[in-house]
Order: C-alpha cells, then structure tokens, then sequence
C-alpha cells in the first residue's frame, strides 16, 4: 500500500483536503440548481444502471476545477473525461453517487472528491490522502484528511466525527448497498438473509460514499459492500479510517472489489470476521 512519504514533497494534506471540499461544493450546487426538469437517463453496465447528464456535466466542472487548481495531478472519474498527471496523485471523484436516489429525488446522494497516491485502479497499491463527501440535499460536508481526524461541517458548524462504542453485534446497526446485475443481487441477498438474525438491524441508503461517512459519523454501527469501485469509496473509507473505523476486505485491511467492510472499534474482530466468511458463502468474487 502506498504510504506517506508517496507523497509529494511540498504538498499539505490539509490543503488538499480544502480542494476537495471546495471543489464538492461546486459540484453539488450545480447538481442541484441546474437539475433539468425532464432530466434525460441512460444505462451503463445494465437496465438498472442509470446514468444521468447531471453526472456528466458535474464530472466535467470537477475536471475543470481541479486541471485549475491542481494542473500536475490526474484524475479518474466514474464518467468519461478524466485526464493523466505528473505529480504522483490522482483524483479520484463520483460525480454523483447514488444516481438512483437522485433520479428519483431522494435527498441521499453525493458528491465525493478524494486524492489518493498510487494506483487507485490496483487493490492494495493506493492511499487515499485527502477527501470530501457532499450531500447537495442536505448541505452536510464530510471531510478529512490522512492523520488529522474526520469532520462534518453543516450550516451549524463543524464537528469532529467519532465511530460508535457499539460492541454487542447482535446490537449492530448495519448498513449495505446492491450491484445492478441481476445474479450478483440475487447473491448478496442470500448474504443477507444469513446475516440478519445475527444483528439488530440492517438500513440500505443507496450510496456508499454517504454509508462510509455514517460510519463515521455514528449513524450505522457497521457496514459491507461488494462491487464497488475506487470511486465510489475512496473519500468514504479515508473519512471513516480517521474517525476511528476498522476497515478491511476479503483479506487484512486492503479493501477491494469483493468486499468493503467496516465497523466501530469494539465490533470489528466479530463483524470482520463474519461478514469475510459469509461473503466467500454467499458472493464469492464479483468480476
């Protein structure tokens, strides 16, 4: 995994953690007031799988604030139009995560903006440096960047965020998210249902970025998801390490395609352990 001397000399996380706040602000503001009213959708991997011209057009303003701002770096998107680099760091941004909710007008997506060091397209090999995580509908900001703690900052101010002391996992509040394709779900339902009895309750928001960041900010105990891409959590997972979460994959820490989970502190040597054995069960590997 790339470490901290990856990166640049010269280069203050917590100034980049200020670019990617500021950057997901003006992508959530134009996600928002410039929604058209007959918003036009197609689909990508799948029929279930839409992707809006919002997406599009917010991805194109955050490569153009960031080729402003930060002209020696990469960037990898979700959408089409990301742009190579020479500094050492990519950013690696979601339009809008959870374009289903946003299609349908449920206040739970995001935007979300990190800056990793190595190969954000290589489980194990990259580090998220820096992130933000905007909810648009609700103006929460969830920010962080590596060794200096996660925060929320709302029209209310800014706090700093602390995983749960939840220990009991038959008390665990647990969050998930589903793939699109149609034999995948139908998998990670069977995972599901073996997991349910077991804790208090499971919640299914529609993003992950927004998920990680619960996580973070107390409002789910645990969490897993499979098939997610480096986009979709690499600014959650930074938010979530530095709020005292315990994340990991199939194996160890290094998170990747076939398995995102995380938990409090006091619950991870039982939720990691089970959600790892119920994974291989039930999912096995997605690609």
């Amino acid at each position: 995994m790339a470490t901290a001397s990856d990166v640049p000399e010269g280069v203050g996380a917590a100034a980049l953690e200020d670019v990617a706040c500021r950057v997901a602000w003006a992508a959530g503001r134009l996600v928002v007031d410039e929604r058209p009213a007959d918003l036009g959708v197609t689909a990508k991997s799948t029929a279930t799988d839409p992707v809006t011209e919002m997406d599009q057009r917010s991805q194109e303003l955050i490569v153009r604030l960031l080729g402003e701002q930060r002209p020696d770096d990469a960037v990898l998107g979700e959408e089409e139009g990301g742009s190579p680099g020479t500094s050492g760091l990519t950013w690696v941004v979601d339009p809008i995560d959870g374009t289903v909710n946003y299609l349908y007008g449920i206040p739970a997506y995001a935007v979300s903006v990190a800056v990793v060091t190595g190969d954000p397209t290589r489980p194990g090999h990259w580090e998220a440096v820096a992130g933000a995580v905007l909810n648009p509908a609700t103006g929460e900001l969830f920010h962080a960047h590596r060794g200096g703690g996660a925060r929320l900052t709302t029209d209310a101010g800014t706090r700093v965020l602390r995983a749960t002391a939840a220990t009991e996992l038959s008390l665990a509040l647990v969050g998930t998210g589903f793939g699109y394709a149609a034999a995948l779900r139908a998998r990670q339902a069977a995972l599901l249902v073996d997991l349910l009895p077991r804790v208090r309750d499971i919640r299914r928001h529609g993003g992950a970025a927004l998920d990680l960041c619960g996580l973070a900010a107390g409002r789910l105990d645990a969490y897993y998801e499979a098939a997610l891409n480096p986009w979709d959590r690499a600014a959650g997972e930074l938010v979530a390490r530095e709020a005292g979460a315990v994340l990991g994959g199939p194996v160890d820490e290094v998170t990747t395609r076939d398995l995102v989970w995380g938990a409090a502190p006091g619950l991870a040597q039982a939720f990691g352990p089970l959600v790892r054995e119920l994974s291989a069960r039930h999912v096995g590997p997605v690609d």
